[in-house]
């Protein structure tokens, strides 16, 4: 009785993700679609190794040089706005190079958009015309097809050996659930207290319960991953990391929640939130260092391990290309709480409540520019490329 208890609990928190986690819809002023750049940017630094691997995929497939008649990719995370449909373009692009250097027809694109339920597909199906048109017109290529797949990566989502390439930025690095034990309603979840997520004062149980919580998540995304790939299919993924094995390192977006945390604290001094609610949320996110990848894949064995990279990127690396009127008048904390604001604020919302959003996201601002000025504030990204073994 316990054992089945416990696992309704844990599919009860892994649904309460699925439908708070999203990106922010629509176009407005915090949406997701007009801050977005660092995500950007971050897709094309990996640009190298999403040709390398797709080459890979033309010209050496199951150990041969025949050219799959039809290729399967998949976007894991995809979101939606103006980078959903960057990453196919450019996957496009480097199969028609290839296939006319080759001399044979561009194959059969199937692409696969997934994203959790949450998510704007509308804006991206409304995309789609535009898109194959443009297609059409620059390639000749009248065999591309899009599909929107919603669900967890969490899980199984396409048929066997349907995929021969998988892609997927920025959106590893959060978690199927809470970890175990840190969810609202349970009686360890003000361990963590005054903290949104690891910081130097949390104690060991909360580091390990999130440890834990990416080693079970990883290995059960490489688990559902592998008979849906082909053999000596590929993957790459990049996600927010870190480089140190210590998990309260400042590069891991430590100090991202640690902000957000500290503007919260801020609003609890003016009676605008309680601080029972800050200790009750923890989220559900985690920031892996390499080793912890490689422990993940070599645990699960279906993949090998082509390349680990990391790189850094800055907070404010969007403030540049944001060249409106209204933005510059913002300062750049205020640009990178805009930033963050379009990612994690359905989740805070839904835990905090909607009215305190515009003054939080001012204050984190406020935080984040006195923090920015005194230090390099840096995210770092891990890219890992993975072959589905033979």
């Amino acid at each position: 009785l316990f054992k089945k208890r416990k696992k309704i609990v844990i599919i009860i928190i892994k649904m309460e993700v699925m439908q708070v986690l999203h990106m922010n819809n629509g176009e407005g002023e915090t949406s997701y679609a007009k801050n977005s750049n660092i995500q950007r940017k971050i897709i094309s630094v990996t640009n190298s190794r999403l040709k390398e691997a797709i080459l890979n995929i033309m010209c050496n497939n199951n150990n041969n040089k025949n050219v799959p008649e039809s290729i399967g990719v998949a976007d894991l995370g995809c979101s939606s706005g103006p980078n959903t449909l960057m990453v196919v373009s450019e996957i496009i692009n480097i199969i028609d190079e290839t296939s006319r250097k080759s001399g044979i027809s561009f194959p059969e694109l199937r692409i696969s958009l997934n994203d959790l339920p949450g998510n704007d597909f509308n804006d991206i199906f409304r995309s789609l015309p535009s898109f194959f048109h443009k297609v059409k017109e620059e390639k000749g290529a009248e065999n591309c097809y899009v599909v929107g797949v919603p669900g967890s990566f969490y899980g199984r989502l396409f048929p066997q050996k349907s995929m021969h390439f998988v892609h997927s930025s920025s959106s590893l690095h959060w978690l199927s659930q809470v970890p175990l034990g840190l969810g609202t309603n349970n009686a360890m979840s003000s361990l963590n207290k005054g903290k949104l997520y690891i910081s130097h004062t949390s104690p060991s149980d909360v580091i390990n319960a999130y440890v834990s919580q990416f080693q079970n998540d990883f290995s059960t995304f490489l688990r559902s991953r592998s008979p849906e790939i082909v053999p000596g299919g590929r993957m790459l993924l990049s996600l927010m990391g870190r480089s140190s094995i210590d998990p309260t390192i400042e590069d891991g977006c430590y100090y991202q929640w640690e902000l957000l945390a500290n503007a919260l604290s801020n609003l609890v001094s003016k009676g605008q939130v309680e601080e029972e609610k800050i200790d009750s949320f923890n989220a559900p996110y985690y920031a892996p260092c390499p080793e912890e990848v490689k422990i993940a894949v070599e645990n699960e064995g279906s993949f090998m391990i082509d390349r680990i990279e990391t790189f850094e990127i800055e907070w404010d690396a969007n403030v540049s290309s944001n060249s409106s009127d209204d933005k510059i008048l913002l300062s750049r904390g205020q640009q990178v709480a805009k930033t963050i604001r379009a990612v994690v604020e359905s989740m805070v919302e839904n835990h905090f409540g909607n009215e305190i959003m515009d003054d939080l996201f001012s204050v984190y601002g406020d935080l984040v520019d006195d923090y920015i000025y005194r230090k390099k504030a840096v995210y770092v990204n891990l890219v890992v490329s993975l072959k589905r073994k033979e």
